[in-house]
């Protein structure tokens, strides 16, 4: 079974996924603006999207042995589109790097299929970041 380290690790992306999900949802509810309508419409997705991977990392912890957790990271709304937005590139820059980082994890400790779950969640989350960067150009 895995170490306790990835299973750490897999609770912390659960974590950071359950922050993003609500995040983005509520964003999604409290965007206002000309662009509110098609920039809702992205976070919405995007939040279902999150939601899903936080779904598929607690079933592999569970599978793995460990608990998953049921506690979000720090939720941050942000108060205008562009704050949101930022806040969003943000976090999803961080989850690369740390997705980064259980791939290799995982790689080291031979677990195959928590390998691939997260370079398929790795490519979710490079694509929210380049929808979030192209929202902020100007």
């Amino acid at each position: 079974m895995a170490s306790k380290k990835l299973i750490d690790m897999l609770n912390q992306a659960i974590s950071m996924e359950l922050q993003v999900s609500i995040q983005y949802m509520w964003q999604h509810v409290r965007i206002y603006g000309m662009h509110s309508e098609s920039v809702g419409g992205i976070l919405k997705e995007v939040a279902i999207t999150e939601m899903k991977h936080a779904e598929e990392i607690a079933e592999r912890v569970d599978y793995l042995g460990g608990e998953p957790t049921t506690k979000p990271a720090p939720i941050t709304v942000g108060k205008t589109p562009e704050e949101m937005l930022s806040l969003n590139k943000k976090a999803e820059e961080g989850a690369i790097a740390f997705y980064r980082e259980i791939i290799k994890t995982a790689s080291d400790e031979g677990d195959i299929v928590t390998r691939k779950l997260f370079e398929d969640i790795l490519a979710d989350e490079e694509d929210h970041h380049n929808t979030f960067s192209g929202l902020l150009e100007k």
